[in-house]
């Protein structure tokens, strides 16, 4: 099985729902407040992962994703389009919108067991539950935003057990910052 990591906006509240507004909900947008330096670009320190890896979505990001990138140049978005996309959805059937996009060949924890390169899930807040549910996330990359925004889904939920990770790393990013955590092997 290949490195799982999850990456994520999220709020000082815990809420990872609508960081741009393209859900319509009434505080959507709190992650792009704070200006481009905080979310452009490889934010989440992607890199060679972009071109080795493969980026799992659900059907809802990978909409949105089909819509943005695609008619993009600049070298974060033609990294993006040539990425290789796994998409989690029963009901769409023409990817063609966003290059180098295949459904999902066998059921969600299937798939991840059987994937030797790395994957990245961005987004997809139900895909990154099911993960969650069956432990298989390795790795959180969270661009932790100064916002409170009082409501939505949160990133964690109510667990039945305890999970301790480890800070790998905490950098500045514009206004926010970009924190990643990896699986404590020393905790129980």
């Amino acid at each position: 099985m290949g490195h799982v990591i999850v990456t994520a906006f999220i709020s000082l509240d815990g809420i990872v729902t609508d960081p741009d507004g393209s859900g319509g909900t009434p505080a959507g947008g709190w992650a792009f407040r704070h200006g481009p330096e905080t979310v452009g670009g490889d934010k989440f320190r992607l890199g060679e992962l972009m071109d080795s890896g493969v980026l799992l979505l659900g059907r809802n990001t990978w909409e949105l994703f089909s819509r943005l990138w695609p008619n993009r140049t600049d070298d974060f978005s033609t990294r993006m389009n040539k990425m290789t996309k796994v998409v989690a959805s029963h009901s769409l059937t023409d990817l063609s919108a966003f290059p180098n996009s295949t459904l999902l060949p066998q059921p969600l924890t299937e798939y991840v067991r059987s994937e030797q390169r790395t994957i990245a899930v961005t987004g997809s807040l139900s895909v990154i539950r099911a993960l969650q549910e069956a432990d298989l996330v390795d790795e959180y990359r969270l661009m932790t935003m100064p916002s409170i925004v009082g409501a939505g889904e949160k990133l964690f939920g109510p667990a039945d057990k305890p999970l301790h990770l480890r800070l790998v790393s905490q950098v500045p990013a514009g206004a926010a910052s970009l924190a990643t955590y990896t699986r404590d092997t020393m905790a129980g």
